[in-house]
């Protein structure tokens, strides 16, 4: 790692996460956070500046060794997440305990733990939440009141930490692997036409980042 400011990107083995790290790679030294080690490391190999940061983010006591070495962070990036879809009559309660352990709980303990050098930085925290996070529909009610739930974690994270700038993002269908499960469970084609490139929403993720220190971003709602 170099002087340049540092990012730390969960889900960047993929989908938006991955298109965030390419976004800032030209301006920021990069952790990339995921599971699949092969894949991070694939992502890590076309960005010099970035280098991979396995973990799984439930596992907090891991989380917690892996991060002794940063004590400075300027950019936090929350763009893991799952998404668990059916009736309220269908789905159980494992399904609502996953999604608010990867979509809130492991958010906000990542943060807990990564605000002394978060504080350090003056730095800015993005949450990638949904349309979802917006307006709630039939079958989505673990993933929906999950993102309903991280909108006001940032809402509170802001307010409490008048040092940092907090971002929530609400992109649309977007095409990633999440949207095609998305799409097999609604019965639908996946078609890539009628949503947006994670690269366009990368593209937003990074002005919000880039915006001067005399403004703050609090929210931006994208749609195809």
């Amino acid at each position: 790692m170099t002087d340049r400011p540092l990012a730390l990107i969960t889900g960047a083995s993929r989908g938006i996460g991955a298109a965030v790290a390419r976004a800032l790679a030209d301006t920021h030294d990069l952790l990339l956070g995921g599971r699949d080690s092969a894949a991070l490391a694939a992502v890590a190999a076309d960005l010099p500046s970035a280098r991979p940061w396995p973990v799984e983010l439930t596992d907090y006591a891991a989380v917690g060794e892996s991060l002794g070495g940063v004590d400075r962070l300027d950019v936090l990036v929350h763009s893991a997440g799952i998404s668990r879809l059916g009736a309220l009559a269908e789905v159980t309660a494992a399904d609502w305990r996953d999604s608010f352990e990867i979509n809130v709980v492991a958010v906000a303990e990542l943060t807990r733990m990564l605000l002394p050098a978060l504080h350090a930085a003056s730095g800015h925290v993005v949450l990638i939440n949904s349309g979802s996070g917006i307006k709630a529909n039939p079958q989505w009610g673990p993933y929906a009141a999950s993102k309903f739930a991280l909108r006001a974690y940032s809402d509170v994270l802001r307010a409490e930490e008048p040092t940092l700038r907090v971002t929530s993002i609400h992109p649309g269908r977007t095409v990633t692997d999440m949207q095609r499960a998305v799409r097999a469970f609604e019965g639908g084609e996946f078609e890539p036409s009628k949503y947006m490139d994670p690269n366009s929403v990368a593209a937003m993720i990074q002005a919000a980042i880039a915006t001067p220190p005399d403004a703050h971003v609090h929210e931006v709602i994208i749609r195809p």
